[in-house]
């Protein structure tokens, strides 16, 4: 079922005349394009809508010209109408301009809210091709800041490295993460600052293109640690472990919250018990950088074909990356083929998965 059909169904179910999206996940994920002027603001400076035969956007007059010429890649006859900058704002033209029941993503007067995040899944045929360019040039753009790290560098000066690498591709950086030795083993979301690398770091990446999101980590090492071999491998057998979990609880039937207890048996059975409750654990990926994180108990429903990213830890240590889940198996969207991998296979023998996932590359210190 392709977009338009998805959002035919939703009109049908929900007896509504017209649904709208103009935050910019959804406004992308119909659109292809982009609605952000502002990168602070939760709601784009356009609204697009379909109403079962069209699509429509809606905008002012400062952005009409320049929307309707770059940003509406994916629509085909899609007409674009606007409203004085200087008279309202987008929710009041909205609201103004469109007859009949209608939702929107976001708040419009008399409109009713639609849940974008469960008409984003499963992945179209589309998605995932871009989603391919988007994860290599991700995960190219990591890998090469990360080949040339030393330990003197600052987390500051890798996260401006690796901004620069991604934005020389068109990739947007909503999420970097850089954590030497001595803040990666105290935090999990280590948020890059002055101090320097020192025995090893952590860099871990969401990055966003027109909408789509992929996510991962490396791990880098001049004097790594006696631990960290140790750490790392449990962590790339629980992150298997939970792609296991994630196509058996789709094919089967199931929610998040099974994948989620299988991580936790994981843990468990690794000799690293709680540290599920230390960090999220990840989820389903896509145009979000979690489209959904599981929780204990979470009734998400897991779909297929979909991007997972399951991001587990153990203190110190993390393995992370985009995978593509499908009927047939998995496709690691993160990765070049030029990075060292070991191979890690699922720590609950019934899932009987063996994956290679990213090693630590060991540089050595100068």
């Amino acid at each position: 079922m392709d977009k338009l059909e998805r959002l035919e169904a939703y009109l049908e179910r929900e007896d509504l005349a017209s649904v709208w999206f103009a935050r910019p996940n959804a406004f992308a994920w119909l659109t292809g394009g982009s609605n952000v002027v502002d990168r602070e603001g939760d709601v784009g400076v356009a609204a697009v809508g379909y109403d079962g035969t069209n699509c429509r956007v809606l905008t002012n007059t400062i952005e009409a010209d320049r929307i309707g010429a770059e940003e509406l890649p994916a629509l085909e006859d899609v007409t674009v109408e606007t409203y004085p900058w200087y008279e309202s704002s987008l929710a009041e033209a909205l609201a103004a301009a469109v007859d009949g029941p209608a939702a929107a993503d976001f708040d419009v007067p008399g409109f009713e809210r639609v849940d974008t995040t469960t008409l984003r899944q499963p992945l179209t045929d589309a998605d995932i091709d871009r989603y391919r360019r988007l994860g290599l040039e991700t995960a190219a753009a990591v890998e090469s800041v990360c080949r040339e790290l030393q330990p003197g560098d600052s987390e500051h000066e890798v996260a401006a490295a690796l901004r620069v690498a991604l934005s020389a591709r068109e990739i947007e950086a909503p999420v970097i993460l850089v954590g030497g030795s001595e803040r990666a083993t105290q935090y999990r979301h280590y948020t890059p600052t002055k101090a320097e690398l020192g025995d090893y770091a952590l860099v871990s990446v969401t990055a966003e293109r027109g909408g789509l999101h992929a996510s991962c980590t490396r791990t880098v090492a001049f004097d790594p640690p006696s631990w960290l071999e140790q750490r790392h491998a449990a962590a790339a057998r629980v992150e298997t472990t939970a792609l296991a979990a994630t196509r058996r609880t789709a094919t089967e039937g199931g929610t998040a919250g099974d994948v989620f207890a299988a991580i936790q048996d994981a843990y468990d059975d690794l000799g690293h018990g709680g540290e599920w409750e230390r960090h999220h654990q990840g989820g389903a990926a896509g145009y979000a950088g979690r489209e959904w994180i599981a929780t204990p108990g979470h009734e998400a429903t897991v779909e297929l074909p979909m991007a997972y990213a399951w991001n587990p830890t153990v203190s110190g240590a993390k393995s992370e990356d985009t995978v593509l889940v499908t009927d047939d198996g998995f496709e690691v969207l993160t990765s070049t083929d030029e990075w060292p991998t070991r191979t890690a296979s699922a720590v609950d023998a019934d899932l009987d998965l063996e994956l290679e996932r990213p090693a630590v590359l060991e540089l050595g210190a100068e």
